[in-house]
């Protein structure tokens, strides 16, 4: 019985890591088919877990300080659904909801419910520091395979499809439709990487692999040419000084880890602007554009897509318009000529405070507080190779916190389940090895 248990309790966890891959594979997860999918396979998970937890007689939750903020919001988006009574317009029925698109926000509870389950079979099944080693370098491998393709596809696409059919030349960048959404996936890789060497997770004879590893990151991350990209990668190399500085104890060689983190800046500043070149540098000169009024009202610029969204919050400033339901409930603020709609507010915590109202905004800070606080207890807690593995983490978190001032890439379903792995690797507890994490 104790070998069954040991390979169901294996198979899980494999399970879990074949799904990481595979949802980064088309388009990033994008498509609803797709996300209805990754929905599925996380439930199948679930239940060869539950089948487990009925064999031993024992459910064990971790993580519940993270969980119960993400099952609030999920609560509070289905109850944004709810009838209100129907109305009538013309000769058709009307769905009477908060939301503004009731099936799209149950979609969205739908989702939320599934990447919760994905993040506490993470926090059950990854709490050893051998699993915790799987997952660094599942992620760092999809990261490396994602840019390296995002290369290839960069220098030789010269028709629409490449490998996957809907990848057409000089638009987005890797497997993603967008490159902002692909910069999201490097930025959290390339946080993770650089954070287990300045924590000191690398001994000196693998240094130059993970140097290796995370080269083509770069510079796939810099050739996709995204602005929110390279700031987010500059604001984790602040976040990194301030915490070598602030937690010395992160190493026993601070002075160093200290000398390298001063080559790696003045390398990767002077390393970006050499390969980003002129097509990096006109799209910074034109991020000006972006926040200045649009003369042809087309209001597509952040600038006014924001003066809209911030417009449509204090119109439903307690309950939101709906979460997921931005793209309909925009329509009646967005003060343009309506050849273009937004799709999304181009800013993650707008989106939130709009979409859920005051109340969802106050689960997102929920939610943060309570990654925060558990992340930064383990990083002064942990030492050795654990300690270099929070400290990458939290730079992979700090690059989507700052990515998601200006754009919405957690949307896409292989970001979001990447950024819950380095959750994962921040928050969760390690143990020595139990009946309920067996190592592999």
């Amino acid at each position: 019985m104790r070998v069954l248990l040991a390979l169901l309790n294996k198979l899980v966890f494999g399970a879990l890591i074949a799904l990481i891959v595979i949802t980064a594979i088309p388009y990033g997860t994008v498509e609803p088919w797709w996300k209805a999918a990754f929905v599925c396979g996380v439930f199948a998970i679930c239940t060869l877990s539950l089948i487990e937890s009925l064999i031993t007689g024992r459910i064990e939750i971790r993580g519940k300080s993270v969980l119960l903020p993400m099952l609030a919001l999920s609560a509070f988006a289905f109850l944004q659904t709810l009838s209100l009574g129907a109305r009538t317009e013309g000769n058709l029925q009307v769905w009477n909801a908060i939301s503004a698109d009731p099936y799209q926000t149950r979609f969205f509870t739908l989702q939320m419910l599934a990447l919760t389950a994905f993040l506490a079979l993470l926090y059950n099944y990854a709490s050893t520091e051998r699993r915790i080693r799987v997952l660094v370098y599942t992620v760092l491998a999809i990261a490396v395979v994602s840019a390296v393709f995002g290369i290839l596809r960069h220098s030789t696409q010269q028709q629409t499809g490449f490998l996957l059919p809907l990848l057409k030349q000089n638009q987005g960048y890797g497997q993603f439709i967008n490159k902002n959404h692909f910069a999201y996936l490097m930025e959290m890789a390339f946080g993770l990487g650089l954070g287990i060497i300045l924590g000191g997770g690398v001994k000196r004879d693998r240094l130059m692999i993970y140097v290796a590893v995370l080269l083509p990151i770069w510079t796939a991350l810099v050739l996709a040419n995204s602005r929110g990209g390279v700031l987010a990668m500059i604001a984790q190399i602040v976040v990194a000084v301030l915490l070598l500085t602030s937690v010395q104890k992160i190493t026993q060689s601070f002075a160093l880890r200290a000398v390298l983190l001063v080559t790696l800046v003045i390398g990767i500043g002077l390393g970006t602007i050499w390969v980003g070149g002129d097509r990096l540098a006109t799209n910074f000169e034109n991020a000006s554009s972006e926040l200045a009024s649009d003369t042809l009202r087309q209001g597509v610029s952040r600038n006014e897509i924001w003066r809209a969204t911030l417009k449509m919050f204090a119109a439903h400033p307690i309950l939101g318009v709906g979460l997921g339901g931005y793209w309909i409930g925009i329509t009646a603020y967005h003060d343009a000529s309506g050849l273009m709609t937004p799709q999304e507010a181009h800013n993650d915590y707008l989106e939130l405070l709009s979409s859920g109202g005051v109340i969802g905004f106050l689960l997102g800070v929920w939610f943060v507080v309570a990654v925060f606080r558990q992340a930064r207890q383990n990083l002064i807690d942990d030492v050795g190779y654990m300690r270099a593995v929070r400290f990458g983490a939290i730079l992979g978190i700090v690059g989507v916190a700052a990515h998601s001032l200006v754009d919405f890439g957690l949307h896409i379903i292989v970001n979001a389940v990447v950024l819950l792995t380095l959750i994962t690797m921040a928050t969760n507890s390690t143990e020595r090895g139990s009946a309920g994490s067996t190592s592999i």
